[in-house]
C-alpha cells in the first residue's frame, strides 16, 4: 500500500483554540484537523505536522502542514473533503501532493507574521478579535527606528517565553517593519523561525519604548541582555497572524 504526502495551506481564527499544537484535554487547531482526517480515513489516526506552533488566540492566514495518507483521491480534493469535517473557523485553502521527504516544519525557509493595530479610534465589534487598539496615532519613523536593531542573526531570549534548557535561541530575522495598510498599522516580521511569544513580546516592547520615549539604543540594549525581564510586556494574541510560510 503506497502512501502519499499531502501539503495543506490553511487559515484559522485562533480565538477559541488553545493554540496549534495538540494538547491532552484542550481544543487545538491541530487536534481539530487530525480529528477531521481521522473521520475522513474511517477512524484511522492521521497525524499532521505544522510549519509553526502558533500560541493560544493567534490566527493564521497561511499556515502550512503535511500528512501521509493511503487514500487514492486527487490531492486537490482533500481540501473540500477535510473542510466538510471542520468548524467554520478553520479552513483548508489548498491541498497538493508533495515529495515523500517534504516536512512542513523543517523544510520551511522563512515564516512571515503580521501584527495588526488600530490607532486613535474605537474598534468595531467585528474587529475586536483581530487587532490591538491604541489611543493615539503613532509615528512610523519612530517605530521603524525602534525595530531596526532586530534585523540579522541574534539571540532573542529577551523576547521569548521560557524554553527548555539548551533550546537554541538564535534566529535570523530577515526584515522587521511597520507600515500602514488601509485603516491598520501593521508590524510585519520575517525570519527563519520564531521562539514562543517572540513576535508579541517584540510588539509589546516596542509600544512600551515608544510611550517612554525610548530609541534604537534601548532596543539594542534589551536584545543584548538576552533576558526576558529586560523587555516589555507581551502584546495580546488577538492581533497576531501567521501570514505566510515560504519553502
Amino acid at each position: 500500500m503506497s502512501l502519499h504526502n499531502i501539503r495543506l495551506t490553511l487559515a484559522y481564527d485562533g480565538t477559541s483554540y488553545c493554540g496549534w499544537q495538540v494538547q491532552n484535554q484542550d481544543d487545538t487547531v491541530q487536534g481539530r484537523i487530525e480529528n477531521a482526517l481521522s473521520r475522513l480515513h474511517g477512524g484511522q489516526a492521521v497525524r499532521i505536522t505544522g510549519a509553526g506552533r502558533t500560541d493560544a488566540g493567534v490566527h493564521a492566514a497561511g499556515q502550512c502542514a503535511n500528512f501521509m495518507t493511503d487514500m487514492n483521491i486527487p490531492p486537490e480534493k482533500f481540501r473540500d473533503a477535510i473542510n466538510a469535517f471542520l468548524p467554520k473557523d478553520i479552513r483548508i485553502l489548498d491541498s497538493q501532493l508533495v515529495p515523500d521527504g517534504f516536512h512542513a516544519r523543517f523544510d520551511a525557509k522563512e515564516r512571515i507574521y503580521k501584527y495588526y493595530i488600530l490607532e486613535g479610534q474605537h474598534v468595531f465589534p467585528w474587529q475586536e478579535r483581530y487587532c490591538l487598539s491604541v489611543k493615539k496615532v503613532l509615528s512610523l519613523d519612530v517605530l521603524n527606528s525602534l525595530v531596526s536593531p532586530l534585523a540579522g542573526v541574534h539571540n532573542f531570549a529577551s523576547f521569548s517565553a521560557v524554553m527548555e534548557d539548551g533550546y537554541p535561541m538564535e534566529r535570523d530575522v530577515r526584515s522587521a517593519v511597520f507600515y500602514r495598510s488601509g485603516e491598520f498599522l501593521v508590524f510585519k516580521i520575517s525570519a527563519d523561525g520564531f521562539l514562543r511569544k517572540m513576535v508579541r513580546s517584540i510588539v509589546g516592547t516596542v509600544l512600551e519604548l515608544y510611550n517612554d520615549g525610548g530609541d534604537a539604543s534601548d532596543m539594542r540594549r534589551i536584545l543584548e541582555a538576552e533576558s526576558r525581564v529586560s523587555a516589555g510586556p507581551c502584546a495580546p494574541a488577538k492581533g497576531l497572524f501567521l501570514h505566510q510560510v515560504i519553502y
